[in-house]
């Protein structure tokens, strides 16, 4: 079921997902429909071993970046956002786990994206910064709820500053030692 987003807030949340040095580790984002911050979350740092790895085969990233640290953060989150946009294809899996709409910002000319889109995920969006907009192709009602999202934010909201925000905070909690391994 789609969450209504009529008169309610309209609150944004921005996931990503790094990996590096054979970890995860995930931030995530809510803002007002300004951009303005209402809450940040950091997970800490996940390290599939070599048996996970063996047994979630071509699932483990999927697995790893929405069930294990977009779902978590997103529950330890104390204000809701009426839609979840990312930049990390394998959290788009979140959706499957939460009530509210899953966006993957995709890169111009991904592959990936381009055949998500032929199978009818893409959300047609003419914003700066929106690239392509991808919904979990297993929820295709998200498409419209998203459009009428879209259509209730402001003309110049660029969908990619928040993630350069997300980013340059999880480097600046990473030399704070906050992000720890999990």
């Amino acid at each position: 079921m789609a969450p209504d987003t009529g008169s309610a807030v309209l609150n944004l949340g921005f996931l990503t997902v790094a990996h590096e040095n054979g970890g995860y580790v995930g931030a995530y984002l809510v803002t007002n429909h300004w951009g303005r911050p209402l809450e940040f979350r950091l997970s800490t740092s996940v390290q599939p071993n070599r048996i996970q790895q063996i047994l979630y085969g071509g699932t483990l990233q999927s697995y790893i970046c929405a069930d294990l640290i977009g779902k978590t953060l997103v529950e330890k989150t104390t204000t809701a956002a009426g839609c979840i946009f990312t930049d990390c294809e394998a959290a788009l899996d979140l959706r499957l786990r939460v009530q509210v709409p899953v966006v993957w910002l995709a890169p111009a000319n991904d592959p990936m994206a381009e055949d998500l889109a032929q199978e009818g995920a893409c959300v047609p969006a003419s914003r700066r910064g929106a690239g392509t907009l991808i919904h979990h192709p297993r929820v295709p009602a998200d498409n419209a709820v998203i459009r009428e999202l879209l259509g209730r934010l402001e003309e110049d909201f660029e969908f990619s500053e928040p993630f350069v925000r997300v980013r340059e905070a999880l480097a600046e909690a990473r030399k704070m030692g906050v992000t720890g391994r999990a």
